[in-house]
């Protein structure tokens, strides 16, 4: 979807450009969305006159702070927090905290950008946010952690809260990292409360969340083909990421049948003909979970081959889930994509694929899934632990796992309602106009805030 020349595209996103300079993910994001919803706008006077996707693509509020802790060397370190709150025009604040070298406040506002309409999409009343610091996790202490995570939290407690914002976990932010950072903010509060998403089952957090993500993906995948008639069992499918969505979307389509053949972290993916299986799976997750290792000790223990500094995108498919990092499909593996048969795209992290590989899927009228849509199964079961939380139950794994189903099916239904185009869907469309309007009529209906 590459710019397609529309004066009043080019004019609105080069005045939010005007003013967010340097941060392109976060204009790639506005672009994606604008694209699909100003002609939406267009027919709608109340829209134009209240600049409603002017006011979405200016955060509420954007929180940069000093964190500053101590190593086990006794040596200071300092790195930055940060917190966008993007939109709680349907409720309160909610989306992950990100910890990675990568975090700028480019990369978090585009995902509170998407946060806002993924969270529409589900139904739930939760508005769009998205946080982190550029701490690294990764080769650190536990007591490392646990020191930096309460030096985090000691500044960013003051603007959260269960009916103000919601944080829970992304990369960098797992188990680990959600404990400490729950128990300082429970300390600093004084008041246990589901402030968090994504805890330890032994103090507030539901079953099904870890695996909601990748499940969420399959199921919105699983529904996309049947609108074809077709299903995914005997598929061929490519996974790429080896993290927490990564996994658990291997292990629903290895449940349903389908052929796992890749897997991927940074150093490059593995490449598996005879695909993985229940044990191959508990393999890696053991071994990015437990023992922080690489995904190339696959190949040492189980064949195939490994291909370093390389995306699986190039290997024949019939399915293909991107569950890595943002833009990890360009327009040339797009292209070996379709060239290689595949049917299906679904976006299993967020915004992996660039402007020009949706114009590239568009093109060639594959079943394009954006993360919008596909990968909101997280949130989801995000948004059903509060629930549990504020009536203090705990529901069975069969009942979020059939609730997590049931969203995912009416964000599918949601999509075909927007997205239709005779008898086909676009589904990047359908999710972009179906989030705006939730959004967009709730902050009519609230006046000009």
């Amino acid at each position: 979807m590459a710019p397609n020349g529309d004066p009043e595209l080019e004019r609105f996103v080069t005045e939010v450009a005007r003013r967010n300079p340097g941060e392109p993910e976060f204009l790639q994001a506005v672009r994606e969305v604008a694209h699909d919803v100003l002609p939406l706008v267009a027919d709608r006077q109340a829209y134009r006159d209240a600049r409603i996707l002017e006011r979405l693509a200016e955060p509420d509020r954007a929180i940069s702070f000093r964190v500053a802790w101590v190593d086990d060397a006794n040596a200071v370190r300092i790195q930055r927090g940060y917190r966008i709150q993007s939109c709680n025009a349907i409720g309160a604040y909610k989306g992950g905290l990100r910890f990675h070298p990568s975090v700028n406040p480019s990369i978090l506002k585009f995902l509170g950008f998407e946060q806002t309409f993924k969270n529409a999409l589900t139904t739930l009343p939760m508005g769009g946010a998205k946080g982190g610091s550029d701490f690294d996790p990764r080769g650190k202490s536990d007591g490392e952690v646990m020191r930096f995570c309460q030096a985090f939290m000691s500044e960013l407690f003051r603007h959260i809260g269960p009916n103000t914002d919601v944080p829970a976990g992304d990369i960098g932010v797992g188990a680990r990292e959600i404990g400490f950072l729950f128990g300082q903010y429970r300390r600093l509060a004084n008041e246990f409360t589901g402030t968090f998403t994504g805890k330890g089952l032994a103090y507030g957090g539901s079953l099904v969340r870890t695996e909601a993500t990748g499940f969420g993906c399959v199921y919105f995948a699983r529904e996309m083909l049947g609108t074809r008639g077709d299903e995914i069992r005997g598929k061929t499918c490519l996974v790429s990421g080896s993290g927490n969505v990564a996994q658990h979307t291997a292990e629903k389509l290895i449940e349903l049948g389908a052929k796992v053949v890749t897997l991927s972290d940074s150093d490059g993916f593995v490449h598996d003909p005879a695909g993985l299986d229940a044990e191959r799976l508990a393999f890696v997750i053991d071994l990015k979970t437990r023992q922080r290792g690489r995904i190339r000790e696959y190949v040492e223990k189980w064949g195939g081959t490994f291909h370093a500094g390389e995306r699986p995108w190039k290997v024949p498919c019939d399915l293909a889930f991107p569950c890595a990092t943002q833009n990890e499909i360009d327009a040339e593996s797009a292209r070996q994509l379709v060239a290689n048969g595949c049917r299906l795209v679904a976006e299993g992290a967020n915004m992996p694929s660039s402007l020009e590989a949706i114009g590239v899927f568009r093109a060639n009228r594959l079943l394009f899934a954006p993360a919008k849509a596909a990968n909101a199964g997280g949130v989801a079961v995000s948004g059903l632990e509060q629930s549990q939380n504020a009536m203090r139950l705990a529901w069975t794994r069969e009942e979020v796992d059939q609730r997590l189903l049931e969203i995912m099916q009416k964000i599918h239904a949601r999509c075909v309602e927007f997205g239709r185009e005779g008898d086909e869907v676009d589904y990047l469309r359908g999710a972009n106009r179906g989030g705006f309007v939730k959004v967009a009529d709730a902050m009519l209906a609230q006046g000009v805030l």
